[in-house]
């Protein structure tokens, strides 16, 4: 899942290594089969899958032989500058969602935005559409969605009487309270999971980050984003979490599997993580969709996910387009889904996740899904850690006001750097 961002900006000479053996044939239709290079990220499909597209695809496409490329996420910031950069770059490339604006930025991104209404972009998941489309110009066409869901112990949650999950923030922090007993946490929540914080600053109406004119300006310090963060602090002391530490210091699965925990906020995968350590806890995991406000509104979640993307330097674009129309379209999205238990790009695929009690409840929350602010120097606000800094310093005593005007403050800097 690709919340991997990379900085690289100088890697044009290893574009001729990154991209030599994944490239376009080049040549032209009537000498033969079109070759399209595509390269798919490691974990995103299986390899039966990948192959049923393939056999099915060029069935229906004589003209064209696909040549799909298996790629690992690490290094892959590098390879896909230097492929942007080439003449001999790949037909279609899976990217992380929040790296479009990256790649875009270097000018090596096909714009796709003639090609929405076709794609049915009008159904598109907000936190997969949103961080494709820059300055108004389509690049990126979503392609699957993975968020954070809430992981209960059901156990847990009989024990204290408590027949159903919440639906609202009020009624999410009184069960919590009631599941905080007998030696049992009502939820593990580190004080530095920022995606989760992420998600309560959108629901008060703020944001991390706001874009003014071509500038950009770090927004932690408004009355919203801190009204986000009172109910962080509200709901992590609810449980024994480090005020200094993230969701993998210890990993959150390996303590929800010793079976004093009643919740974690994770994504649905985690599972069979958590069953790796204790198989015990198999068919004892419940998901519900993070809580809203409002009963009628889910929380807002950070959506990663992947996109698709032509580079510029692509010499079939019509072919490369055609072979993105058919990896987002309604075929293929939901094989996908069922397959690997993403969300399908569209809204109204949702239902065929009906069977899978994690991956529909996180279906419920991509619906209202966002993504990080669209620029990028995003990547590097991540490296420097200076919200997770900002987290642990308000949940350790520090005045929030000030400790939000501080964030900002660096927030805004790193952001407007280079412009």
């Amino acid at each position: 899942m690709n919340y991997r961002l990379t900085t690289a900006v100088a890697a044009l000479a290893l574009a001729a290594a990154a991209c030599g053996s994944g490239a376009s044939t080049g040549a032209p239709a009537s000498s033969g089969p079109v070759k399209l290079a595509v390269w798919i990220m490691d974990g995103s499909v299986t390899q039966d899958l990948l192959k049923t597209f393939e056999t099915r695809y060029e069935a229906a496409h004589p003209n064209v032989n696909l040549d799909l490329q298996i790629q690992a996420w690490d290094g892959i910031g590098e390879r896909v500058t230097a492929a942007l950069a080439s003449t001999d770059a790949p037909d279609v490339i899976e990217v992380g969602n929040t790296q479009v604006a990256q790649y875009a930025a270097s000018g090596g991104v096909t714009d796709l935005t003639a090609k929405v209404a076709d794609l049915k972009g009008e159904d598109w998941l907000p936190g997969l559409a949103q961080p494709g489309n820059i300055d108004g110009k389509q690049y990126g066409v979503p392609w699957y969605a993975a968020n954070r869901v809430v992981v209960y112990n059901k156990g847990l949650f009989t024990k204290a009487g408590i027949d159903t999950p919440p639906k609202t923030r009020d009624e999410w922090l009184n069960i919590t309270e009631k599941l905080n007993k007998g030696g049992n946490q009502g939820i593990y929540l580190p004080g530095q999971t920022w995606y989760a914080l992420a998600g309560f600053v959108w629901d008060e109406g703020g944001d991390l980050a706001v874009q003014e004119g071509d500038k950009w300006r770090g927004a932690l310090d408004t009355p919203q984003a801190l009204a986000g963060m009172d109910f962080y602090k509200s709901l992590q002391a609810l449980g024994k979490g480090p005020k200094e530490a993230d969701e993998a210091n210890p990993p959150q699965h390996e303590v929800f599997a010793q079976g004093k925990t009643a919740q974690i906020i994770a994504v649905p995968g985690i599972a069979a993580r958590v069953l790796e350590v204790e198989p015990k806890l198999k068919d004892k995991m419940g998901f519900f969709p993070i809580p809203g406000k409002t009963p009628d509104k889910p929380g807002a979640v950070f959506t990663g996910g992947s996109d698709l993307i032509v580079p510029a330097a692509a010499q079939h674009q019509d072919e490369a387009y055609e072979v993105i129309k058919e990896l987002a379209g309604e075929q293929f999205q939901t094989e996908l889904a069922k397959a690997m238990s993403f969300v399908p790009n569209r809204t109204s695929l949702a239902s065929v996740l009906s069977g899978d009690e994690g991956t529909a409840a996180m279906a419920v929350g991509a619906a209202v899904g966002r993504a990080t602010p669209n620029t990028p120097n995003w990547a590097a606000v991540e490296a420097t850690s200076v919200i997770k800094q900002y987290m642990t310093a308000v949940l350790t005593g520090a005045d929030p006001a000030t400790e939000a005007k501080k964030v900002s403050d660096s927030v805004t800097t790193t952001l407007n750097s280079g412009s």
